[in-house]
């Protein structure tokens, strides 16, 4: 049994405080599957039959609203649980998951699913836990798309891509995964023309650099600033 993927799966939310009986119980269960770059894990209306656990690689999950518009709903890491819904009770998939890197990931059917949850009551407690979690995301982006001004929003996207994948470099700290502006306009609800010139205007002052699909934040201290309307530090 693959070691990295057991202590993978501690870490998850919905699988914390199994023992390791239950942990090892919920790997045989678990079936593997590889997505290339590019490659959709499910789309949007489709019929969910599982969820899945990242192992490795990156995933950008969009949302096509009835307007016809896109949003990216959010990036996902290793160790991070998407496709929920099936787990939920939900019957189709709310969005479209889309490998941004070679990706491999653990997944779970509905059946294998509720048959671990009625052996381990402690998975059903945590998946209430899950949900609820989940909802207050959803309410706290909604919150930040119709109320805060849009330089504040793509600030707080930024920070949160830095938080899920910062990686510590010489200038500063780099979302270590491929996205464009055109990915940072549709986590915020504006245009890339918006997020461009917003960008342009922060290199200029020194708090991020960008180049093609890469941002790089230079001066963390000032992006929270601006993402919670505080002045600027002087430096």
């Amino acid at each position: 049994m693959d070691s990295r993927e057991r202590a993978l799966l501690g870490g998850v939310e919905i699988f914390a405080e199994l023992d390791e009986r239950a942990l090892d119980e919920v790997l045989r269960t678990a079936h593997r599957r590889r997505v290339g770059k590019g490659e959709t894990v499910f789309r949007q209306g489709e019929e969910a039959q599982s969820f899945y656990v990242l192992v490795d690689g990156r995933l950008k999950v969009t949302q096509v609203t009835p307007e016809g518009q896109q949003v990216v709903v959010r990036f996902m890491g290793p160790g991070e649980m998407f496709g929920c819904v099936a787990v939920f009770g939900g019957r189709r998939y709310p969005g479209t998951a889309t490998a941004v890197e070679d990706t491999r990931m653990l997944g779970w059917t509905k059946g294998a699913t509720q048959h671990l949850m009625e052996r381990h009551p402690r998975l059903a407690m945590n998946t209430l836990g899950t949900v609820g979690g989940r909802l207050q995301e959803s309410q706290a982006r909604v919150r930040e798309l119709s109320t805060e001004r849009v330089e504040r929003r793509i600030a707080h996207a930024l920070l949160r891509l830095a938080g899920q994948a910062g990686k510590p470099v010489g200038s500063g700290i780099r979302i270590d995964f491929p996205i464009s502006r055109q990915d940072v306009a549709e986590m915020t609800g504006t245009t890339l023309h918006t997020v461009s010139r917003t960008l342009s205007a922060w290199e200029e002052q020194g708090i991020v650099e960008s180049g093609r699909q890469k941002i790089t934040i230079r001066k963390p201290d000032a992006l929270l600033a601006i993402a919670e309307d505080q002045p600027t530090p002087a430096r």
